[in-house]
């Protein structure tokens, strides 16, 4: 018996998608849910898992043909489930590279699970076996395998534990930073093209194409203006540093200041709907409501999956919301739903130590926030130089809506929430 496999509804406005590549062929047997093709459509790339078990019988869509939703693109026969079951192959542990710390896995690598959930991790000598929240916190403070081999365990058989990790973050902030270079991950995947009297030309993936297009169209669209502001981020810096440890216990996740904020932004677009809004035509539409896309940069591109409703949130809520959306973005686990719909965004080039930047407005929106690196310097307080963590935030508006009085004093309020935050009402 065969079944049908059809081109998923993967969002309201989504008719149709591209196949980017099958990771299956036919012949294959597949299990339920295992995922057999990558689909891209205009919003962001998917992975899509077989609704059966079984062996594809056909592939009726090719790599790069784009399909409306709901149209047979493969056929898989299932009668022969039954012998693919009564035949398992032999279980065997394969560790995982270095690499899995730091990107996903090979999406046709489907190695068995070790005891307890936990992954292990290839060492020159020895397999070191790393619990999910060890891991986690690896993948959030950004250390490599490398790295996370060094560190000495107290667990079991001296596995690292989250404190050991924990108190090896401390350490090395008490250290001081050191200086490396720093590379985004889209740049390190890029594959490598032809090479001709010294140029290497590499054709754009279908996110890059959609990512241009879109760039090229928001500066067609807007008039761009930019302004900024230094924010005294003291007030935030130590409530983060009380409160850090114990957040990161209870709730797994580490407490960035992108949390901070979002939240201070959000606020301040409810005080200041215009900034809030769209142009349709020669109406404008005014959002009573906040959708704040988080621009993520990925593999394959810079993305913005958006924290629905997010007026909704508290600090708590935003930490939660925001780590779920970036781990989902590294992993390709975004649904198109999850990147539209946003009414403003925010983009946090201060990660790769940028004090100021000019980023575009993401359409159909008016206005994005910039958030440049948190650092300390030299302010004049009271009369008297002192040393303060200051961190400058920009502003990018559509000037055909938002003018510079506008724009100033939206910027201004968000800076004072995040100078006056009061963690008694928002913590």
């Amino acid at each position: 018996m065969k079944q049908d496999m059809v081109m998923p509804k993967m969002g309201e406005s989504i008719t149709e998608g591209t196949i980017v590549k099958w990771l299956k062929k036919v012949g294959d047997t597949v299990e339920k849910d295992e995922i057999i093709l990558e689909i891209s459509t205009d919003k962001v790339d998917s992975e899509i898992p077989t609704p059966v078990a079984g062996k594809i019988a056909e592939v009726l869509a090719k790599e790069g043909e784009t399909v409306d939703v709901g149209k047979v693109i493969a056929r898989i026969d299932t009668e022969v489930k039954a012998a693919v079951s009564s035949t398992p192959a032999p279980v065997q542990e394969v560790p995982v590279s270095p690499k899995a710390i730091e990107t996903r896995p090979p999406l046709s690598a489907t190695p068995a699970p070790p005891p307890s959930g936990e992954i292990p991790v290839e060492k020159t000598k020895s397999i070191r076996f790393y619990s999910p929240v060890v891991l986690n916190i690896a993948r959030t403070e950004g250390i490599p395998a490398a790295e996370l081999e060094t560190i000495s365990g107290t667990g079991i058989s001296g596995r690292v534990t989250k404190k050991d990790v924990l108190d090896y973050l401390e350490k090395k902030k008490m250290a001081g930073p050191t200086t490396r270079p720093v590379t985004p991950a889209y740049v390190a995947a890029m594959p490598s093209g032809p090479v001709s009297d010294g140029i290497e030309v590499i054709p754009m993936d279908h996110i890059r194409k959609k990512i241009a297009e879109h760039m090229v169209q928001t500066i067609r669209t807007s008039p761009h203006v930019g302004i900024f502001i230094e924010v005294d981020m003291s007030n935030v810096v130590a409530i983060r540093e009380r409160n850090k440890i114990s957040f990161q216990q209870k709730e797994g996740i580490n407490l960035t200041y992108m949390p901070f904020i979002s939240e201070a932004t959000t606020r301040a677009l409810k005080e200041y709907p215009l900034v809030n809004s769209s142009i349709l035509g020669e109406n404008i539409h005014v959002k009573h409501f906040v959708n704040l896309g988080i621009a993520v940069a990925t593999e394959q591109g810079l993305i913005v999956p958006v924290i629905k409703h997010a007026d909704s949130l508290n600090l708590v809520g935003f930490a939660r919301t925001i780590q779920d959306l970036a781990v989902r973005a590294r992993s390709r686990k975004l649904k198109p739903d999850d990147v539209t719909g946003g009414t403003f965004s925010i983009s946090n080039f201060g990660l790769y130590g940028t004090s100021i930047g000019f980023p575009l407005i993401n359409q159909p929106q008016v206005a994005i926030l910039g958030m440049g690196v948190l650092k300390k310097r030299a302010v004049v307080v009271h009369d008297a130089i002192a040393i303060r963590p200051v961190m400058y935030l920009s502003l990018t508006f559509d000037h055909r809506l938002v003018d510079g009085e506008l724009g100033s004093q939206f910027l201004k309020r968000v800076g004072e929430h995040l100078e006056n935050y009061n963690p008694d009402l928002r913590f």
